[in-house]
């Protein structure tokens, strides 16, 4: 039986049962958006940037744990994509991006030219750094062997996109459907390198019991391996302190009374105070990156052994010997491994006198303290964010771009089981927010979204405002207008000595009105400009059963705090102080009475701000 290969990849789609593939019709796909037309399973989700089609790919995932596709075309309709495909790298997230592309003939691996005709040129060769596979499928009897084979190797290990460029006569081409090659995994072959599990976690267990302040350190792996419903009983048997990653905030209730926060160079002085206090860190399905623990490693948990668990063994042995055991497994495999080797007597009681101090650490440093206090008549992020979670509802969804919503949002937003937090952690693309709140009220058949998103980050990927209207989707949009590039002008007044340039109105950058972009997008809009606006808005923003823009302005200079920063020393020097001193600075006697390792000699030289 003869079918166009085209039909191949529709047929693909509905085997794999995805409903929803994000894209741009072009020359280079138009065979493809036919065919999967013409099936009518699948729904083409049209989006006004490929980059969206790639960021819109992952928060379908996040939610409906299916993977997904990016259906693209030749020349920039590739190009615009790669952004999308290096975020979803960076971030561990499996994808299907399907080009198109010149005819086959003139995409030959031998062919020297840097053009290919018009819009043509080798696109696998540019995402092969930043995909697990990039192939051109030359044949079209391969196309069915290529995207089973691409769609296994996005999931398996560590996942990732994958991306298959499809010559435009090959997607017109007839194929006898009776000889197509079939793909077969070697689930062998796919497992990590590393020594039995039931060997390294009892191992694991005896370090567990001699420390004295363990902690674990728990991130987005654990997600991907779907092991998130392990986590309550893991912290239930090992009765230790927790920490989360930025990523994984949403896998356990942020409440949890064995739950201390989120470490790192914007992290909160709490968590900051368990994790440099610690003796023994165990990390599972975090890759510990820079903004995580800092940048200077032996000043990282300085009395604490560290133990890494990740799919990848480059990221399990990137620190060399300050991890004195990089474990290569699945995360969930190796959490169920420590739950079989426990026992009822195991740790239930070991570590009461940290438990207490990791409480006295959390009663005494709130997530929104002094420092946050408003600026009239601005209100502040963190407080705003604080006051918002009182409005979530138990099932929301929260996506948030870079800027004031990641920062504030990151440190503040508290989740509880069924609520979801997302963002891009690794690339930190500013215009993430409007596609990833795309993606993620698709995988939720068209359901709601809170998207928190800032004036720069808007206009990254103002078009998907289009997009959303279009299909009537619930987003509720909420706009941090801080009059430009708020981070990098605080970046430029410490580099520059308050020097500013291309962050704001006055020197050259601008935003619109959104409360009439929003009219002129056929959308409601609110602003809250004060706590009176904020009691009246919130509920109606909530109640709205479309899309809509909350508009909140908050002052324009305002700091993010606390985090790590360069302090001066008496005589001038700069430095940049552990983990656990975080600006603005405590009173020395403070920080001392807090570090039971003892205080650092860089934090012994600096003053209180």
């Amino acid at each position: 039986m003869m079918i166009k290969a085209a039909d191949l990849i529709a047929e693909f789609l509905e085997n794999k049962g995805i409903r929803h593939v994000f894209g741009i019709v072009g020359a280079g796909n138009v065979h493809i958006f036919d065919a999967i037309h013409r099936r009518g399973f699948t729904q083409i989700v049209c989006v006004h940037h490929e980059q969206a089609a790639c960021m819109a790919m992952q928060t379908y995932y996040r939610i409906h744990g299916t993977p997904t596709a990016a259906i693209l075309t030749t020349g920039a309709g590739s190009t615009n994509g790669v952004t999308g495909v290096v975020s979803a790298w960076m971030d561990s997230l499996p994808g299907l991006v399907i080009s198109g592309n010149e005819n086959s003939r003139f995409t030959r691996t031998d062919n020297p030219l840097r053009v290919w005709g018009v819009q043509g040129y080798d696109s696998t060769e540019m995402v092969a750094k930043v995909t697990k596979y990039a192939k051109r499928v030359l044949e079209a009897g391969m196309v069915m062997y290529e995207l089973e084979k691409a769609y296994h190797i996005v999931q398996e290990g560590r996942p990732g996109p994958c991306w298959l460029d499809i010559p435009m006569d090959i997607q017109a081409a007839q194929v006898d459907q009776t000889l197509l090659p079939t793909f077969e995994s070697d689930a062998e072959a796919t497992k990590p390198p590393a020594e039995s599990l039931e060997q390294l976690a009892p191992q694991v267990l005896d370090k567990l019991r001699q420390a004295k302040r363990p902690v674990l350190w728990l991130g987005h792996g654990i997600r991907l391996a779907g092991a998130t419903d392990l986590l309550e009983p893991l912290l239930s048997a090992l009765n230790i302190p927790a920490l989360i990653s930025w990523a994984g905030i949403d896998m356990i209730a942020s409440n949890h009374p064995l739950v201390y926060g989120r470490a790192g160079v914007y992290g909160q002085r709490c968590a900051n105070f368990v994790l440099q206090n610690a003796d023994l860190v165990l990390c599972i399905g975090t890759r510990l990156a820079i903004p995580q623990i800092g940048y200077a490693l032996d000043e990282l948990a300085r009395a604490a052994e560290l133990i890494v668990v990740d799919i990848d063994e480059a990221e399990a042995t990137k620190h060399g010997k300050r991890v004195s055991m990089p474990i290569v497994a699945d995360a969930g495999r190796f959490i169920g491994a420590l739950l079989s080797g426990l026992t009822e007597q195991c740790l239930e009681t070991a570590y009461g006198d940290w438990i207490a101090q990791c409480d006295n650490y959390r009663a005494c440093y709130p997530w929104v303290g002094a420092e946050h206090a408003d600026e009239p008549p601005y209100i502040n992020s963190y407080r705003f964010m604080e006051k918002l979670v009182e409005h979530f509802k138990p099932d929301q969804v929260i996506v948030t771009d870079m800027g004031t919503a990641l920062l504030s949002g990151h440190q503040v937003i508290k989740t509880k089981p069924g609520q979801r937090l997302m963002t891009s952690t690794g690339l930190g693309e500013m215009g993430y927010g409007l596609p990833g709140a795309i993606g993620a009220s698709f995988a939720r058949n068209r359901g709601e979204v809170m998207c928190l998103n800032c004036d720069g980050g808007m206009m990254m990927n103002l078009q998907e405002l289009q997009t959303i209207v279009h299909h009537k989707l619930p987003i509720k949009l909420f706009i941090f207008n801080n009059d430009g590039y708020l981070m990098i002008k605080h970046t430029q007044n410490n580099l520059f000595s308050g020097r500013q340039v291309s962050v704001d109105r006055s020197n050259g950058v601008s935003c619109p009105d959104f409360s009439a972009l929003a009219t002129a997008f056929g959308m409601p809009s609110y602003q809250i400009r004060s706590w009176e606006d904020f009691d009246q808005v919130l509920p109606k923003v909530q109640g709205e059963i479309g899309p809509v823009i909350c508009e909140i302005f908050m002052c324009p200079t305002q700091l993010f705090s606390p985090k790590l920063s360069l302090s001066s020393l008496p005589d001038g020097r700069l430095v940049s102080p552990p983990l656990e001193d975080l600006s603005p600075l405590l009173p020395r006697e403070e920080l001392r009475g807090n570090m039971l390792v003892g205080m650092h000699p860089k934090s012994e030289g600096l003053t209180a701000q």
